[in-house]
């Protein structure tokens, strides 16, 4: 049987792939890696190599946004895996993981922006106590719309260098070992995965009778 207070975070939703075990708030295994691709080859050994293969009463994942395939694999596992091991099952917003780990060394609001498809980058603003809703946007309307002054994640630094004013870049990509960071009510039960836009594919017109 698992140690209940054993938790697993899978994050998959960027380039990086990275898992996290902990007991109680003590992390005692964590394995980043930045892969670009690869993902749904690479996630089950590394969580198989983790003490007790990465058992756990409780499973973090990240719901996007971020890659489609890579938030799917993510999902998918963690829904095996609590299945198997009749383990609670939440999600968090990717965004909100950078953002949390940012405002360990900024206490103040932080925007975040990161690869988003298309040219585009995902962004949303958060606070202690708020997360907003996250925007796709192209690098002119990011510029229009404006940023807290700190900014973290993977576009950081390209978004800060399109603003007026003194901003912080901070790059980040997201990372598992910081999900303790995350307040509580910003996990859900809920899987269904942030896509932060419309799919690429849209449904034909019927056609006329």
């Amino acid at each position: 049987m698992q140690d209940p207070s054993r938790t697993l975070a899978i994050e998959t939703a960027s380039e990086a792939c990275s898992i996290a075990l902990f007991a109680g708030d003590e992390l005692i295994a964590r394995d980043h890696r930045v892969l670009g691709r690869g993902h749904a080859e690479r996630l089950v050994p590394m969580i198989e190599a983790m003490p007790d293969r990465g058992r756990a009463s409780r499973i973090l994942v990240s719901l996007g946004p971020g890659s489609f395939t890579g938030v799917r694999i993510g999902i998918a596992a963690a829904r095996a895996l609590g299945f198997a091991w009749g383990a609670d099952v939440h999600g968090y917003p990717t965004l909100a993981l950078v953002a949390a780990r940012a405002m360990q060394d900024a206490p103040g609001p932080v925007t975040v922006c990161m690869n988003g498809g298309h040219g585009e980058w995902f962004i949303a603003d958060f606070s202690r106590d708020s997360k907003a809703e996250v925007r796709s946007l192209t690098p002119e309307q990011a510029a229009e719309r404006g940023a807290h002054r700190t900014i973290a994640g993977n576009r950081a630094q390209d978004f800060a260098a399109l603003l007026e004013g003194d901003h912080e870049a901070v790059e980040l990509l997201p990372d598992a070992g910081n999900v303790k960071l995350l307040p509580y009510n910003w996990l859900t039960s809920d899987l269904t995965p942030i896509y932060g836009r419309a799919p690429d594919a849209k449904p034909q017109k019927q056609a006329a009778t």
